[in-house]
């Protein structure tokens, strides 16, 4: 609804060169929200840019109705309404509401602003109807209005009788209806906004760290010596924490995993882009051990691959790693449903981080301040184990970094995470990982 007598809120720019809003959002997810708000509402809706004109291509876009198919025949009519779709926009952004408008063919429309990160990247447009049943004071308007295009008035008047009759308080409805649309658009595209910087800071981290192996092998003037048992050993702390749930921790593995690969692999752009595949496959399989859907993962994995294969460019392989890690986790959590994401997560934290205490069931809920009983049943509808299993992974995967290191005995791994009795231990491992302790630490 237009308003007046506001100021323009703060912080907000209407003029500056912004980002495509296709590039922060899917063209899918877009269409599938007009096409969802013109089932609702049996009103045509289209996006356009700061300019007026349709961010979507003439296949993908909701066709017009007929009056305004006649208008935008001619290219003065398409210019006038992409000029009065951008005077809505403005005017909608300024004031962060929906803004209703006639349009210069005579017609209703409004516009709700899609603001990301303080920056005006566009507005839905909806309407193409009337609020009130033609008198003869329309027509004549209509003909006075239209005048310019030398259109046939005839087959104009024709058309404007087929357009639906809205009432006021529909038009309204329909408005706040459109600006709760243009909202969810906003959120996405500001989750895209930060998940962009946040790829952009762990690119930014790689390069700075393969600059400085570069250097400091210069320095000291030898050969990169990082082997193959360095990289499987990372490649199982990544696949461990993808198991558990932790991002970051994950995230900080694969970037000084891609260090690894890309100081050994320097011009030698095939070797790279097979070993980042291995880990991507690698990556989804852990994914769907850990509950992730395997169609979804096997088509995050196919569209990842074909991306890497076609990539001639160091860093576009790592953005694409980082991204894949990324879809990787968001499809295992997903998946699993979580009703108290927060509760959840938390205790799953607080066992990590306190993993080599005696940690009882009644200790962990003490931590979340809830009732054990209800703890343990919140936790095994969540996530298809009970918390003593959980416990008891966190334990294992430990266990195996610890094997790693030839300076602890396996009865000092056993004592170090709480388990009273090392055969108990080299039981519960080889459930666990299908050889015991010590043919692991043989392996490996």
């Amino acid at each position: 609804m237009k308003l007046k007598d506001k100021e323009k809120e703060p912080g907000i720019s209407l003029t500056c060169k912004s980002p495509r809003l296709l590039d922060l959002v899917e063209k899918r997810t877009l269409m599938k929200l007009l096409t969802a708000f013109s089932n609702a509402t049996g009103m045509r809706a289209n996006i356009v840019d700061i300019t007026g004109k349709s961010i979507f291509g003439n296949t993908d876009v909701q066709e017009n109705c007929r009056f305004c198919q006649l208008i935008w025949q001619y290219q003065h009519g398409v210019e006038r309404c992409q000029s009065a779709y951008a005077r809505a926009g403005e005017e909608s952004a300024k004031y962060g509401e929906p803004y209703i408008f006639r349009c210069p063919a005579g017609l209703i429309e409004w516009a709700a602003p899609i603001i990301i990160e303080n920056e005006y990247l566009g507005s839905i447009i909806c309407g193409q109807v009337l609020m009130w049943e033609p008198e003869e004071f329309f027509w004549v308007e209509l003909q006075t209005m239209n005048k310019c295009l030398g259109i046939e008035m005839d087959s104009l008047m024709d058309a404007a009788k087929e357009l639906e009759i809205v009432s006021g308080k529909k038009v309204h409805a329909a408005a706040e209806l459109l600006f709760v649309t243009a909202n969810y658009i906003m959120k996405a595209g500001w989750q895209s906004v930060c998940h962009q910087k946040e790829i952009a800071r762990q690119q930014a981290m790689l390069a700075d760290e393969i600059s400085a192996k570069k250097q400091l092998e210069a320095q000291l003037n030898v050969v990169s010596t990082t082997n193959l048992d360095s990289c499987l050993k990372k490649e199982r702390e990544l696949i461990s924490q993808v198991k558990l749930g932790d991002k970051d921790a994950a995230g900080k593995i694969l970037g000084s995993l891609l260090v690894d690969i890309f100081v050994v692999g320097i011009g030698n752009l095939p070797l790279i882009k097979a070993r980042i595949i291995e880990l991507m496959v690698a990556l989804s399989r852990s994914a769907v051990e850990s509950g992730a859907d395997l169609q979804e993962a096997l088509d995050i994995n196919a569209n990842l691959v074909e991306f890497i294969v076609r990539s001639e460019i160091t860093e576009d392989l790592a953005l694409l790693a980082l991204q894949g890690l990324q879809q990787y986790m968001d499809c295992q959590i997903k998946t699993i449903h979580i009703k108290n994401h927060h509760v959840i997560n938390k205790v799953k934290q607080y066992i990590r981080d306190n993993i080599f205490l005696n940690l009882s069931l009644e200790h962990i809920a003490r931590s979340v301040y809830l009732n054990p009983s209800y703890l343990s049943k919140l936790f095994k509808e969540n996530q298809g184990i009970t918390i003593m299993d959980y416990v008891t992974r966190v334990r294992i995967e430990e266990a195996k970094k610890l094997l790693a290191n030839s300076k602890y005995s396996i009865d000092q791994v056993s004592t170090k995470l709480g388990f009273t009795d090392p055969s108990y231990f080299a039981k519960v491992f080889k459930r666990c990982e299908d050889i015991s302790p010590r043919e692991f630490r043989q392996r490996i």
